[in-house]
């Protein structure tokens, strides 16, 4: 792979891992984070889609109808996220956020009704005993983590889901990349606004208006940076390198996150070593499933 497209790989991760960091700047409660965050991108994602065409920007009904389906679930996938960072920390977040790769070992034979595999499925162990360990030493962050599993669940769901509208499977009609995007914000936004006053302890539709300090430089950045510059950046990257290469990369998140939040937040300070034990083998499963794959489909 040449080097170029290594180094955007590794920058989309960074941009991937800054999501939590940005969550945790911000004052603002989690779903109200997501309700900012996504209607911002929904307005972006459109903006750009208009400005490059025109036509070919509204879905047919029932595009449209899976488009928002798909969207709420990826909404209530940030509100987890988010949430989960704020009931445990950073490094727990995405220790749990770390099996969304295995989750989709059976979300997906479910979806496209094909056999589930015996290897994703040993692997799923793998993570489950690496998850036991961060629990096991982290019991004050139980909640939080279990959190973060829910989050990595939605969001082991609706990458499927895409997969079946860029294929054209619903309507035949195929949405460009930008178009999704913008409905698909559209979509989590509803969600999130509709989930916002349900949520005991976040203060309900008026606390979207509770801005502090600078969180509105920081919900820009959430927005056009980590959410429709990323996804753009990581549709394009795909039309030069695998799919394998990719998702070997973005399993890097875990790592550079708990890296990150070690050196910038000290949570090293308040880690045990079995959480790092418990991290580490959620992170090798997350290597070894597509690389085991690989040579499984050579054999």
């Amino acid at each position: 792979m040449p080097w170029i497209h290594t180094l955007r790989l590794h920058f989309l991760v960074l941009l991937f891992t800054a999501t939590a960091f940005l969550g945790q700047l911000i004052s603002l409660p989690a779903p109200a984070v997501v309700v900012w965050r996504t209607g911002l991108a929904a307005l972006g994602a459109g903006a750009l889609a208009l400005v490059a065409s025109r036509d070919d920007t509204v879905p047919p009904p029932r595009v449209a109808a899976a488009l928002l389906g798909v969207g709420a679930i990826a909404g209530l996938h940030w509100i987890c996220f988010f949430g989960a960072a704020r009931l445990a920390n950073v490094s727990v977040c995405l220790a749990g956020m770390a099996t969304t790769s295995l989750f989709t070992a059976f979300t997906e034979p479910l979806i496209e009704r094909r056999p589930v595999r015996r290897l994703e499925v040993a692997l799923g162990c793998v993570v489950a005993a690496g998850v036991l360990l961060v629990a096991g030493f982290e019991r004050g962050r139980l909640v939080g983590l279990g959190v973060a599993l829910l989050g990595a669940l939605l969001a082991a769901i609706f990458p499927v889901l895409n997969r079946r509208l860029v294929r054209g499977d619903e309507g035949g009609w195929r949405p460009r990349p930008m178009v999704m995007v913008a409905w698909e914000m559209a979509g989590a936004c509803l969600a999130a606004l509709v989930a916002l006053p349900l949520l005991p302890g976040q203060g309900g539709l008026p606390s979207l208006l509770v801005w502090q300090g600078r969180d509105w430089l920081w919900l820009l950045v959430l927005a056009w940076a980590c959410t429709v510059w990323a996804y753009a950046l990581h549709i394009d990257i795909l039309r030069h390198v695998t799919a394998f290469a990719s998702n070997l990369a973005v399993n890097l998140e875990p790592v550079y996150g708990i890296l990150a939040a070690a050196f910038l937040l000290g949570e090293h300070r308040d880690l045990h070593p079995g959480f790092y034990l418990g991290a580490a083998t959620i992170v090798a499963a997350n290597f070894l499933h597509p690389l085991l794959a690989r040579g499984a489909a050579g054999d």
